[in-house]
């Protein structure tokens, strides 16, 4: 996984071309990039990244930001019910408790 300004790029090889293809996963906008090695594929990560701020920047559009630090989830009434209990009962908000409960995943 590449890493770069907070955007994150994955790369795949593709052997009949010979190329790498990389594409970056943290934007609804698609920023894609290839390169013949891996140094070509890491500089032009990074060009990629810097191009689609530069671009953002004449637009005046405020580029993705890789992570807003909100995460919204569906679920059952049912689910959310027993969520509340279990937070509740632990004397934390449902914020708090998911938070807590997906830290323990690592």
């Amino acid at each position: 996984m590449l890493k770069y300004k907070g955007y994150s790029g994955y790369v795949t090889y593709d052997d009949e071309a010979k190329l790498f293809h990389g594409e970056v996963l943290d934007t609804k906008d698609v920023i894609t990039f290839q390169g013949w090695s891996v140094d070509e594929i890491e500089n032009a990560f990074r060009d990629s990244i810097d191009d689609y701020l530069a671009f953002c920047e004449e637009r005046d559009e405020k580029p993705d930001k890789p992570f807003s630090g909100k995460f919204v989830i569906r679920m059952s009434p049912d689910l959310h019910h027993r969520i509340y209990i279990k937070a509740a009962r632990e004397g934390k908000s449902i914020n708090k408790w998911v938070i807590d409960t997906l830290q323990k995943l690592n």
